[in-house]
């Protein structure tokens, strides 16, 4: 059952969550007393089946995902979210058990399905945190890109249709030259205003 550690969010901002994928609960337990530090949401899911609900869900800034699960192992589920257009920028950071991890390849299987980084239980809580942070940090920059690129996109269409609308009054042979040549100015002051 996929499971929600609610955190305090930071003030006036959406926060992704982190995604727990493994089924043991004693590492999701343990992954959840290193990573509430961060104060993020903490979302578990005890399977690749639930991982994938709860991408569908809502927005994640990382996935911790366990290597060694029954039905669909970490692998298959990496593959899944890399194929889905809303969920393939989200990073995958692979854990895996240390007599698993040099078996058959399992680091350049984890890279190979698009995974960022890979670590081996028991891993380093201070090593695993500091990676966390750095995708959290890299996913509010990529948020607030988003948002200014919005921002930016509204203005220029503002300044798209008042360049129109004087066009417009152009075309109809309008006489009011006064009122076009206010129109104009206030245009020329707006794309100024965007330039800086």
């Amino acid at each position: 059952m996929t499971t929600v550690t609610s955190a305090r969010p930071s003030a006036g901002h959406h926060e992704a969550s982190i995604l727990l994928v493994d089924d043991m609960e004693d590492n999701l337990v343990a992954l959840e007393a290193v990573l509430s530090a961060l104060q993020v949401p903490l979302v578990r899911a005890g399977s690749g089946e639930e991982a994938m609900k709860a991408l569908l869900r809502q927005e994640f800034a990382v996935v911790l995902l366990d290597v060694l699960m029954p039905g669909m192992d970490g692998f298959e589920t990496a593959a899944h979210i890399k194929r889905l257009d809303q969920t393939k920028d989200i990073p995958i950071i692979f854990l895996t058990g240390a007599e698993t991890a040099y078996d058959a390849g399992y680091a350049f299987r984890g890279y190979a399905t698009g995974a960022v980084d890979y670590l081996t239980k028991p891993f380093d809580p201070w090593v695993l945190r500091t990676k966390v942070a750095v995708f959290l940090e890299l996913h509010r920059k990529n948020q607030q890109l988003r948002e200014l690129l919005d921002h930016e996109q509204h203005r220029l269409g503002d300044f798209v249709r008042r360049l129109e609308a004087v066009e417009s009054r152009l075309d109809d042979g309008s006489p009011d030259t006064a009122g076009l040549a206010r129109d104009v100015a206030e245009l020329v002051r707006s794309l100024r205003e965007m330039q800086s």
